[in-house]
């Protein structure tokens, strides 16, 4: 089934970061009290929700992109508790089994966006990287999982602080937007209180020689089936 999503035309957009995070997390049995950080318009909840039978909370602290996600909430007919709120500061009255997250993740630069919605959504300095891991690992049950995406170039940085907080990598898959292009980006299963080895998955390779999509590409943006509104709201 198509899951429709209005977005801001004069804000973020969200793009294929967050449809191979959502392919990545679905290996995942999603259950219990999940916790989508950053959660934007809710693209990300609101697609694994269609899915998985579990307790989801969605937080985001722009108030133009909560509403925006109240609005695919019910276009959606979804069951997601979306809460208007900046991450480091939220104090719920519980801890999840899963959180899961598309974070900012970009280091400022001098080409930064000059649009507040975008900028909020795309740097790392509104949501750094060391405190939130420490935020996310208080927030987690003993045996919680921690999924979300990097910046491939920080996946040192991100090893680091995820090893500070006794959250260890289970699963991670790099993706490359050609064979032989870096990767930009990094899909990360982080557990608490693991012991287990990583697992370093097959690349993801997004498109092929010619610039079309690859077939698992290809298969990943269908299985999501999304359709983008821009319109104000």
């Amino acid at each position: 089934m198509k899951s429709f999503f209005y977005q801001n035309p004069n804000g973020y957009c969200y793009n294929s970061d967050s449809i191979f995070l959502y392919e990545f997390i679905k290996q995942f049995n999603l259950k219990g009290d999940v916790l989508d950080v950053g959660c934007g318009v809710g693209v990300l909840s609101i697609l694994l929700a269609k899915e998985f039978n579990a307790n989801f909370d969605a937080i985001e602290k722009q108030e133009i992109m909560y509403e925006y996600a109240l609005k695919n909430q019910k276009v959606n007919k979804t069951n997601i508790n979306f809460i208007l709120n900046d991450f480091l500061e939220y104090k719920p009255n519980k801890k999840y089994d899963f959180i899961i997250s598309n974070p900012p993740f970009y280091k400022v630069d001098t080409h930064q966006s000059k649009n507040k919605i975008i900028n909020i959504a795309r740097y790392e300095h509104h949501l750094p990287l060391d405190k939130f891991i420490e935020r996310v690992s208080t927030l987690l049950k003993p045996r919680g999982y921690f999924i979300f995406c990097y910046d491939a170039k920080h996946s040192s940085e991100v090893i680091y602080n995820l090893h500070k907080k006794k959250l260890q990598i289970e699963y991670t898959r790099y993706v490359y937007p050609k064979v032989y292009k870096e990767a930009n980006l990094v899909l990360i299963a982080a557990r608490k209180n693991s012991r287990a080895n990583t697992k370093v998955l097959a690349p993801l390779i997004v498109f092929d020689n010619d610039s079309n999509y690859t077939k698992e590409a290809k298969s990943i943006f269908l299985t999501a089936n999304t359709h983008s509104i821009k319109a104000i709201l």
